[in-house]
């Protein structure tokens, strides 16, 4: 398992994000990131689940008709 946990990759991502801007004020950053990491989960966590929303909606804590919606909106079904 690697040493770097969740939390230091996102805190690097975002650091690497502001250096990129090169001072440009960020615009909407909220709902980008949680994008970028809710697209990646679902996706992990439905393969893991033999796609089973149920069970994967079991797994992270949600309904399974909110699960749906947010598969939908990511263009994972």
């Amino acid at each position: 398992m690697s040493q770097k946990n969740l939390e230091d990759c996102v805190r690097d991502s975002l650091a690497t994000y502001f250096k990129d801007l090169h001072g440009i004020d960020p615009d909407g950053m909220y709902d980008m990131l949680i994008k970028a990491v809710e697209k990646p989960l679902f996706d992990v966590v439905m393969a893991q689940a033999d796609n089973n929303q149920s069970r994967a909606a079991e797994w992270l804590g949600l309904n399974r008709n909110t699960l749906r919606k947010k598969l939908v909106e990511h263009k994972l079904l």
